[in-house]
């Protein structure tokens, strides 16, 4: 039996019903809002009146969806720091309270992304997928919740890794003038995490757009960029983008430490932080210290890396690694920014200019870089040979001083120089290629065994790539204890030294073959007459003394 349509007008009557019925259940709720005023706009600053109940960093709105942080809360206006283009704000503006402070997104959907501080992406790659929010200022973890700094962190750099060790949850800065390779050691660390299930955070502070660029490309490159990510606070952007970008990064990080995993983050740099904050304090007033930086300055960095930290295994067993970068001037590390982060953090790796110019790269002047975790986060494979090779390396860098005056050397030392010279050459290593732990550790030994002191010093990169290649031919039981706390037993030395010695064969000058005599011929028919020189005479002069006088004693005995 076919049912009977259903009249149009009686469904037009049963939803307006349904539409009455909402229309009356529904019960006006009143929010009290409080809105201020613009009073004057400056660089990356406003002044705002009528926000009585604002609090100290909180969140407020501009016309545009740009946002700011109340950053000077006194009793007449505030003084908030803008997050965007200020240029279309003026004085008697709107402004809205938000009632939140600052927040970014955290979670899986960033890794491989390109964003901003505020967590909106710069990329190609359309909008970012996550599902949680952090806000950038978290209190750092209390002392009981943290574990000792034991497992090494490996950078793929021979010099560090073996003379200035880095462990997972370790505060190690990086500082040096410009252009010494800052950013190149913390891309190659960044590179070297590859397959180690770590995840990086490389932050840019108020970097040229095209440097950063840069950097995005080489991580591209290398594959990278599956397990980073990336903040940019470009030169260009306001100060106060400049002045959040490492916070924001920082809790990115922390996201993914709270969830049980290692964490390597980058800030590149803190010189540009410091100054970002030293703008926005004298705009706001606040009185100028040392060098014109306001007197927080330190606690803005400190508050930032004391995040940095290895977790108890109850919380996981996360861990976080800050690697900070600093700026120095005319190789002055004892300025107020460079000693205030010397001070906060576990050891300094410290650059060179005159090793960079030399073309010793990385340019690690290793008597003012020190790792105060030290052989704690460190192989056992390494701290079997670091010492030693600190320790001769050191003794080269006085001798050659010495040695550039013109003096004469004796043989000691001119081994020990030699001996300096092939050390300084294992530790150069071309930018962006990383070198393996089974690699590293038996160029060490080979070094300290004195095996490459008879390679020529033009043959030295050669002889280091076929010993390179020879570690990958040692055998798994070997390779295995490299990851393990294990020493290496006697064996395991001879082993690896006998690997390293049969591939420096080749690059090792021959010895000098003894001078073979002449095979007698036969004599042929003898002449008939040989004529003798006659002997020529010898001058009264030239006769010694003692000669003639033993000839007078004898003429004088004759009878």
């Amino acid at each position: 039996m076919n049912a009977v349509p259903e009249n149009l007008q009686s469904v037009f009557d049963r939803t307006f019903a349904g539409i009455d019925q909402v229309r009356e259940a529904y019960v006006p709720q009143l929010a009290p809002r409080e809105v201020g005023t613009i009073i004057s706009v400056t660089t990356g600053i406003a002044k705002v009146s009528g926000l009585p109940s604002v609090g100290f960093e909180e969140l407020v709105k501009f016309p545009g969806d740009v946002l700011g942080i109340a950053f000077n809360v006194d009793e007449d206006e505030i003084g908030v720091v803008l997050l965007g283009d200020y240029a279309h704000l003026h004085a008697g503006d709107e402004v809205e309270r938000t009632g939140r402070v600052m927040d970014v997104a955290v979670g899986e959907g960033l890794l491989g992304r390109v964003i901003n501080p505020l967590g909106r992406p710069l990329d190609e790659n359309g909008t970012v997928a996550t599902s949680s929010r952090l806000p950038i200022e978290r209190p750092a973890a209390p002392i009981m919740d943290r574990a000792p700094v034991t497992v090494p962190l490996q950078t793929g750099l021979k010099v560090i890794d073996a003379l200035i060790p880095i462990g997972h949850g370790q505060r190690e800065l990086i500082l040096g003038d410009r252009q010494t390779g800052k950013t190149a050691i913390a891309l190659d660390t960044i590179l070297n995490q590859r397959g180690q299930n770590v995840v990086c955070v490389y932050c840019a502070i108020g970097q040229r757009a095209s440097a950063v660029a840069k950097a995005v490309a080489v991580l591209r490159e290398k594959g990278a960029m599956d397990y980073t990510v990336v903040v940019v606070a470009e030169g260009s952007d306001p100060p106060g983008l400049a002045f959040i970008a490492p916070y924001a990064a920082t809790s990115i990080a922390e996201h993914f430490m709270e969830a049980g995993r290692d964490v390597l983050i980058v800030y590149d740099d803190l010189t540009q932080h410091a100054r970002a904050n030293r703008e926005l304090s004298l705009l706001l007033r606040r009185p100028p210290g040392r060098e014109a930086f306001p007197g927080d300055i330190f606690y803005i960095h400190s508050r930032m890396l004391e995040r940095a930290t290895h977790l108890r295994k109850e919380l996981g067993g996360g861990s976080l690694t800050a690697l900070p970068i600093i700026e120095t001037e005319a190789q002055d590390i004892s300025a107020y920014i460079p000693t205030n982060l010397i001070s906060i953090t576990d050891g300094q790796i410290y650059l060179s200019p005159s090793l960079f110019e030399l073309g010793v790269l990385p340019a690690v002047d290793v008597g003012k870089s020190v790792s105060r975790v030290g052989g704690q986060a460190q192989r056992a494979a390494y701290r079997a040979v670091a010492g030693d090779l600190k320790l001769d390396y050191a003794q080269f860098e006085e001798l050659e001083t010495f040695a550039r005056f013109g003096a004469r050397l004796d043989e000691d030392t001119r081994k020990i120089i030699e001996h300096g010279r092939r050390i300084r050459a294992c530790l150069k290593q071309p930018e962006f290629s990383p070198v393996p732990v089974p690699a590293q550790i038996t160029v060490l030994l080979a070094l300290t065994a004195k095996l490459f002191d008879l390679v020529p010093i033009n043959k030295m990169t050669d002889a280091e790539n076929a010993v390179h290649e020879a570690a990958a031919n040692l055998p798994p039981e070997i390779s295995a204890r490299f990851e393990t706390t294990d020493k290496l037993s006697d064996e395991d030395h001879k082993t690896i030294i006998e690997i390293a010695r049969k591939a420096l064969i080749p690059f090792q000058p021959k010895p000098a073959a003894k001078p073979v005599s002449k095979p007698l011929t036969k004599a042929g028919p003898k002449p008939a007459h040989v004529v003798k020189p006659s002997p020529k005479p010898v001058a009264p002069a030239e006769i010694p003394a003692k000669a003639t006088a033993e000839a007078d004693v004898k003429v004088k005995a004759k009878p």
